[in-house]
């Protein structure tokens, strides 16, 4: 995969995750849908499948440029900036 130059700027190793769940979903009594984790500070936010997208919400309100899945059994991260999968 193209390796964009946000990862080359992500923290080594990667933050640990602030929660265990999407706690902006928690606090509205919403269910996330799926989970994904900011490679920068370790917030972990809600799937644009989830009613209120809290992933990309914490990209537009930060400028954090990589997230990746935080579900079980899958290992991808997609770069917000440059819309790939890297």
């Amino acid at each position: 995969m193209y390796e964009c130059p946000h990862v080359d700027a992500l923290p080594q190793p990667e933050p640990a995750p602030l929660s265990d769940t999407c706690l902006e979903c928690l606090a509205l009594g919403s269910h996330p849908v799926q989970l994904r984790l900011c490679l920068v500070c370790g917030h972990v936010g809600c799937c644009d499948s989830s009613p209120f997208r809290h992933a990309t919400e914490h990209y537009k309100d930060t400028g954090h440029p990589v997230m990746r899945t935080f579900e079980p059994g899958e290992d991808w991260r997609w770069c917000f900036v440059d819309s790939i999968l890297v």
